[in-house]
């Protein structure tokens, strides 16, 4: 086929491909629809990240997860918007927290406009998700609720930081499991859900969507430090400058608490130093690119990605359960 982008599905089902392919063109449309607003200026902001595009990761998944049932009832494609637009709500709210300059590949909405303006349009998006929500019924709004909870509640504990004696590694992994698993997870569930699968698959794509959505995150802290700008979408080292302890740097912490070796030492320092200096912070990406804390941080994510693959196991032989297959060695690939 291919459904292009890092996640397209992989030439061994044209057909399955094919179905995709109109579910997705389908869900762009209704995000178009979704974004729209008798207020020009609101309809620009808030298609300004849906017009530079994306992998339409969590809309993949809500299709895929129909599959399972009857990828064509009505409620499949709202779904997938749903999930989409909940995702695209929070970067407007995340690029503001960082200070980010750039969103896949275009200028970030605070910074084509400003903060205000960012936080207000990921609100609206909000607001247009819950609209679309409340017609897919109780259980659906539920399951969606839970995972804005979880997601919410991991961007605080982000924010606060380990508690005094924990693990900075263990508390990161519930963090990102909260921040970006949840709504991943939800996103096999409610499109399962909605096609009529039983709730034994429904519970089995929620599991898998919960360990990729982790290791989703892990692949893009790898390449948040080992890919360009032109690879990545938006500014290489995003989380490094604003002193975001991603998986990296959280195993050069670990390697420089134990082994003590000058270099891990003097590294350690520089992160802690103003990375906002251009040379300091170039400095700082080099350092971690060459560093056996990243290739430990690979491995981590593939570890995800292959525990989400083997959750699949009980899944019936066919098309869909090979695809999502696929896109965890898409996972791989890309940490790798």
């Amino acid at each position: 086929m291919s459904v292009d982008g890092p996640f397209g599905l992989s030439e061994r089902d044209p057909g399955l491909a094919a179905e995709v392919r109109i579910g997705l063109s389908a869900v762009e449309e209704g995000l178009t629809e979704a974004t729209k607003s008798d207020v020009p200026f609101i309809t620009e902001a808030a298609q300004h990240l849906v017009r530079a595009g994306g992998k339409r990761f969590r809309p993949l998944l809500a299709l895929l997860g129909a599959q399972f049932g009857d990828p064509n009832a009505p409620g499949v494609v709202p779904a997938a918007v749903v999930v989409e637009l909940t995702h695209l709500a929070t970067l407007y709210h995340d690029d503001v927290m960082d200070e980010a300059d750039v969103r896949r590949g275009v200028p970030s909405a605070n910074a084509n406009w400003d903060n205000s303006v960012a936080v207000l349009t990921g609100d609206f998006l909000f607001a247009r998700a819950s609209h679309l929500l409340a017609d897919l019924g109780q259980d659906a709004v539920r399951v969606q609720a839970g995972a804005f909870e979880r997601l919410v509640t991991g961007q605080i504990l982000e924010t606060a930081g380990p508690p005094e004696g924990s693990s900075p590694i263990d508390h990161y992994l519930n963090v990102i499991a909260g921040k970006t698993g949840s709504l991943i997870a939800v996103s096999g569930r409610i499109g399962a859900m909605m096609a009529g699968v039983d709730d034994s698959a429904v519970s089995i794509l929620t599991q898998y969507g919960e360990r990729m959505g982790v290791a989703f995150q892990l692949a893009d802290d790898v390449l948040d430090i080992a890919s360009d700008s032109q690879e990545l979408g938006k500014t290489p080292g995003t989380d490094l400058r604003e002193g975001v302890p991603t998986l990296p740097v959280l195993y050069l912490r670990e390697y420089a608490a134990t082994s003590g070796a000058p270099e891990d030492r003097a590294l350690c320092e520089l992160l802690d130093g103003d990375l906002s200096d251009p040379v300091r912070h170039a400095e700082a990406l080099a350092g971690l690119r060459g560093h056996p804390a990243l290739q430990q941080a690979k491995q981590h994510t593939i570890r995800y990605a292959r525990e989400a693959a083997e959750m699949l196991g009980p899944l019936p032989a066919c098309p869909a359960k090979d695809a999502l297959t696929d896109l965890s060695e898409a996972v791989v690939h890309r940490a790798g």
